[in-house]
């Protein structure tokens, strides 16, 4: 299914495991609602029966993995680092449809153990936003809560007096900035 990617340094294999290299956009002719009118091939010809059941599942497919990368999108927020990007296929009547996408999204850690746990909560919450998260949404969803775990332990092993520091200069997980969504 189509998923979310991270783009970072991070050692944590599961958030790395999606990481890619910059693809150029081409317009692609949108073909999540195949018009009625559509029914020929590209060479005139009308399409089959078996032809326009084709078209119309993989219209349905395109609608449901574009809706799937925009729930990761908005939930990534600042977090994302490109837009969606789909993997295409041509069906029967000459037209592209997505069958599969990701969005990549800044997983490495942050400045301070605050910081990580902020991006690490983003980051689940955008690994598990659309309905039917994929199974390797599902691996990064885990990475980003172990990676909280982790930023939780190194707070809770502060001292009283870096505690009080922490918190004196906004480095707390409150932060106003600490949990900026874009919707």
């Amino acid at each position: 299914m189509s998923g979310i990617s991270g783009v970072s340094t991070a050692s944590n294999s599961a958030l790395n495991q999606g990481r890619g290299t910059s693809v150029d956009y081409v317009k692609e002719q949108d073909a999540s609602t195949p018009s009625k009118t559509a029914q020929t091939k590209p060479n005139g010809d009308l399409l089959s029966e078996a032809e326009l059941a084709t078209v119309e599942k993989m219209a349905k497919r395109d609608r449901e993995v574009r809706q799937h990368e925009q729930a990761h999108l908005a939930a990534a927020g600042g977090l994302a680092t490109s837009g969606a990007s789909y993997s295409m296929e041509s069906g029967p009547d000459g037209k592209r449809y997505a069958v599969g996408g990701e969005v990549k999204i800044d997983v490495s850690p942050g400045r301070t153990p605050e910081e990580t746990l902020s991006k690490a909560r983003i980051i689940q919450a955008a690994a598990l936003a659309p309905a039917d998260p994929s199974g390797a949404d599902r691996a990064i969803a885990a990475a980003a809560a172990a990676m909280a775990q982790a930023a939780q332990a190194e707070i809770a092993k502060r001292s009283p007096t870096e505690q009080k520091l922490a918190a004196r200069y906004g480095q707390n997980e409150y932060s106003n900035s600490a949990l900026a969504f874009s919707a």
